[in-house]
């Protein structure tokens, strides 16, 4: 009969029972209970030895471990590992195997398995998706409706001096050469300044499109860093091209060519001697070079300053009154429903605009600019992107 696993010791006892009786064979007992004669010899066995407590159910595992890594061992790898914190178990290994030659080591993945077991390993959070608008789709009709903003790759000076990294902005409709700044690094402490003086020169256009990179932009909600959320507090929209797709700002892209055939071989010896030769570059790009995209102008006769000047005090924000506004506080975050948010480092001392679209659910602004939408449940920001929103 097979045995009923909820009474499986009264089975086992009455089993026992019915041998000590003598009034059938162990095999006629078996087959009457649906075992195996090895497994009723087995009980019979534990039985005389052990008594009652013999029929009592064991632990399955095994006694002993063949493959098992030694004490001894463990013990030097953690030891090893609380030496070097930083370390995997790539590194350790041959750093054991040459401190105990004697030792066998367990191979990599049961070195990552003590580490873990043992609390040595920390898990890093998983970085938030933020997403990409994709190709920029907007026309250019007129100066000052887009620029463009990059940095031509750095080279060495003359007699293998430091580097020099040429901060470029070109208005798109003209392809009249903005700026042609030496800098020493791609910096924002070195870019604004530039840009600032730029913008006091020739106001302020509608869009400025980058690529990704610093110190234009960032994996961050909008991919902003604190240089683009200038612009927009300037009222300046940033428009990312696509990663790794440079021909999607191909205009700019051709005059870095020109630029570097013309004014960086040979590089100048000093940072101020390459920068004269960016000014005579730059003077002849824009006033005497005809280019044959814009009919054989020259870009000084298409461009126009832009109607909107550089303001002497960067406007403040401003939200309809159906938004809740929030301080971003130095640790990238606002307080929500009594708890932390995370929002973004680039947006520490700004204020962000929260609309509640659905039960639970808001959108949240930084000015015009759509960041994303926050999931109350969640507690999280979901990254979107729309360009402008015409609600705000």
């Amino acid at each position: 009969m097979p045995w009923n696993e909820t009474t499986t010791m009264e089975q086992k006892i009455q089993f026992i029972r019915d041998w000590r009786r003598g009034s059938m064979t162990v095999t006629d007992l078996c087959s009457v209970y649906g075992i195996s004669r090895k497994t009723g010899y087995k009980w019979i066995e534990r039985y005389i030895e052990e008594g009652p407590d013999g029929l009592l159910c064991r632990s399955q595992s095994a006694r002993v471990i063949p493959h098992k890594t030694a004490p001894e061992v463990e013990q030097a790898i953690l030891a090893m590992r609380l030496r070097h914190p930083s370390w995997g178990a790539k590194k350790l290994l041959p750093k054991l195997d040459a401190k105990y030659p004697e030792m066998e080591l367990p191979c990599r993945t049961t070195v990552c398995d003590i580490l873990s077991r043992n609390g040595l390993v920390i898990s890093q959070p998983k970085r938030r998706a933020v997403g990409h608008p994709g190709k920029p789709t907007k026309t250019i009709e007129l100066p000052n409706d887009c620029w463009s903003v990059d940095f031509k790759g750095q080279f060495r000076l003359k007699g293998g001096g430091p580097y020099c990294f040429p901060l470029t902005l070109t208005d798109n409709y003209s392809r009249y050469l903005l700026c042609c700044q030496a800098q020493s690094g791609i910096t924002i402490e070195e870019t604004k300044p530039t840009m600032t003086k730029v913008f006091q020169e020739y106001g302020l256009p509608k869009r400025i499109r980058s690529d990704n990179g610093s110190p234009f932009g960032a994996r961050t909600l909008g991919r902003l860093t604190r240089l683009s959320a200038w612009w927009i507090r300037l009222g300046v929209m940033p428009e990312f091209i696509e990663p790794g797709k440079p021909q999607q700002n191909g205009k700019h892209e051709r005059m870095h060519k020109t630029l570097k055939a013309e004014a960086t071989k040979p590089p100048g010896a000093s940072m101020s001697a390459q920068q004269r030769k960016f000014n005579v570059f730059r003077q002849e790009f824009n006033n005497e070079r005809p280019h044959e995209a814009i009919d054989m102008h020259t870009p000084s006769q298409l461009l126009t300053p832009s109607k909107r000047e550089m303001p002497s005090k960067l406007p403040e924000l401003e939200y309809p009154d159906r938004f809740e506004v929030r301080y971003v506080s130095a640790n990238g975050g606002i307080r929500w429903a009594g708890k932390w948010l995370n929002v973004s480092q680039a947006l520490v001392d700004e204020y962000v605009g929260l609309e509640e679209i659905d039960d639970g659910q808001w959108d949240v602004y930084f000015g015009p600019l759509r960041l994303g939408r926050l999931h109350e449940n969640l507690m999280t920001i979901e990254p979107t992107f729309d360009s402008i929103s015409s609600r705000v």
